[in-house]
C-alpha cells in the first residue's frame, strides 16, 4: 500500500495491543454483542455476498457477521484474538446448525495466503487494532483482485463514537495512537484503502434498545471491557464522576421518553471493493 505509517517508533505498540485485548477479554462482550446481529445481516446484503463465496470475519467477536455469511450458505473463517469470544461465536453457530471454521488470529497479521477470500468482513472490529495501516493493508492482502471488503464503523459523532471520548478524558489514549473513530470517516477510508481499492460508504444508524439507563449502565459496566476497565483504572471519586456523563450522554442521545433507552448511534456501511 501506498500509506505511510504514522504511528511513531516510540510506541510500543505491541504492549498497546495487549492492553486492547485484555479489555476485549474482560468482562462479557457477547452480552452487547448479541444485540448487534442486524448489524452483520444488513452488511452480507449491501455487499451482495453469494452462496459460492469464501468469506472472511476479522475481528469477529462473538460472530455477528460470521452468522450472517453463514447463514447465506458461504464457506466462512471467524477470526478474533480473543479465544473466549471465539467459542462464543461457535456456540451460536452449532445452535444454528450453521458450518464455520474458527481460528484465533490478530487482525493485523492475518494466517492466511495472498488473496485466498472473496469477501472480508469486519463489525465494530478492525476499527479497534492500534496500528490502522497494517490492518487495512492485512484486509487488502487476504482479499483477492476484484473481491470486496465489508465493514461496519462507528462514526466519530455517534453515541459510541462520543462514548470513546467521554471515557478518554478519564483513561486517556496512548499518546500517538489514533482514534478508533477515523475508521467512521470516509477521508480516513479513503487515505487506508483508496490507492488499492474503491470505497463507498453509506450512513447507518443501529439502535440500542434497553430497559432503562440503569439497565444500559449495568450492562455496559459489567460485559463491555473497555467501560468495564474505565471504571476499574480511575479513584472512586473519577468513577462518580465518569457515571455522571455518561448518564448526561445517554441522556443526549435517548429518543424515548418512558423510561426505556432509546438510543440510535451512527456507523458507516463501508464496501471497499479491490482493484484488480
Amino acid at each position: 500500500m501506498n500509506v505511510q505509517t504514522a504511528i511513531p517508533a516510540t510506541i510500543d505498540l505491541t504492549t498497546i495491543k495487549g492492553r486492547q485485548q485484555a479489555a476485549w477479554s474482560s468482562g462479557d462482550y457477547a452480552v452487547v454483542g448479541t444485540t448487534l446481529q442486524i448489524v452483520g445481516e444488513s452488511l452480507c446484503e449491501a455487499i451482495d455476498l453469494r452462496s459460492n463465496q469464501r468469506v472472511l470475519d476479522v475481528a469477529a467477536g462473538n460472530g455477528n457477521a460470521t452468522l450472517a455469511a453463514a447463514r447465506r450458505f458461504a464457506d466462512v473463517v471467524s477470526t478474533d484474538y480473543v479465544a473466549a469470544l471465539l467459542e462464543r461465536g461457535r456456540a451460536r453457530a452449532n445452535a444454528d446448525h450453521l458450518a464455520v471454521t474458527f481460528k484465533e488470529a490478530d487482525a493485523e497479521a492475518l494466517p492466511f495466503d495472498d488473496g485466498s477470500f472473496d469477501v472480508v468482513l469486519s463489525t465494530f472490529g478492525v476499527m479497534f487494532t492500534p496500528n490502522q495501516e497494517q490492518a487495512a493493508k492485512e484486509l487488502l492482502r487476504v482479499c483477492r483482485p476484484g473481491g470486496k471488503i465489508g465493514l461496519a464503523n462507528w462514526t466519530p459523532e455517534s453515541f459510541i463514537g462520543q462514548l470513546f471520548k467521554t471515557i478518554g478524558k478519564y483513561v486517556p489514549p496512548a499518546p500517538g495512537v489514533k482514534s478508533p473513530a477515523l475508521w467512521g470517516t470516509r477521508a480516513h477510508l479513503e487515505a487506508l484503502f483508496g490507492a488499492e481499492a474503491v470505497v463507498v460508504a453509506e450512513s447507518r444508524h443501529f439502535v440500542f434498545r434497553y430497559k432503562s439507563p440503569d439497565h444500559w449502565l449495568e450492562i455496559f459496566r459489567g460485559y463491555y471491557g473497555p467501560v468495564l476497565k474505565a471504571f476499574a483504572a480511575i479513584d472512586p471519586e473519577a468513577r462518580v464522576a465518569l457515571e455522571k456523563d455518561i448518564r448526561a450522554l445517554l441522556d443526549r442521545f435517548n429518543t424515548a421518553r418512558d423510561g426505556t433507552v432509546v438510543v440510535p448511534s451512527e456507523y458507516l456501511e463501508v464496501i471497499i471493493t479491490r482493484k484488480g
